[in-house]
């Protein structure tokens, strides 16, 4: 949570914005192992999670979207997509209230090198994923949703 003071002086507890991509390559996504920030351990540390991360302030959330995925994954980005707000305040697995805008682009180019929170970068085939209890966050549902969308489209983006 984030405590902001406004110009009256009242005091608001707000959530924080975060921008979660599958980055896909035809029948495969690309997931990274969770590794360190600043050296600590991140959150899940160890598990897959698709590649993501904090809106930052002057950003706009396609801008975030590409630089998450360059600075995690080092790839570029075409026909990014939203997926899904996911606004749900009890998520599991999180030490913050998120609220999730989740993407899916397809891989441009190969153009840079992963930053330390990525420690392996891995591509899976959509069907066939890390065990559920090596999946990070609820990363495994967002993944879910877009098989269940390429089956049976519907409409974007899905609330909640």
């Amino acid at each position: 949570m984030l405590t902001c003071t406004f110009e009256n002086n009242s005091v608001a507890h707000l959530r924080h914005v975060t921008v979660t991509v599958l980055v896909l390559r035809q029948n495969q996504i690309l997931l990274e192992k969770r590794g360190t920030y600043l050296g600590k351990p991140l959150l899940e540390s160890g598990k897959w999670a698709l590649l993501g991360g904090y809106a930052d302030r002057d950003e706009n959330l396609e801008g975030t979207a590409r630089r998450e995925i360059m600075e995690e994954g080092g790839w570029t980005l075409n026909h990014l997509q939203l997926l899904r707000i996911n606004d749900n305040p009890n998520r599991p697995k999180e030490d913050r209230q998120n609220i999730e805008m989740v993407f899916f682009a397809q891989a441009g180019e190969k153009v840079g090198v992963s930053n330390e929170e990525a420690a392996e970068l891995h591509w899976f085939d959509l069907d066939m994923l890390p065990e559920p209890q090596m999946m990070a966050f609820d990363h495994l549902e967002a993944i879910e949703l877009y098989k269940s969308f390429l089956k049976q489209p519907f409409a974007l983006p899905k609330l909640g």
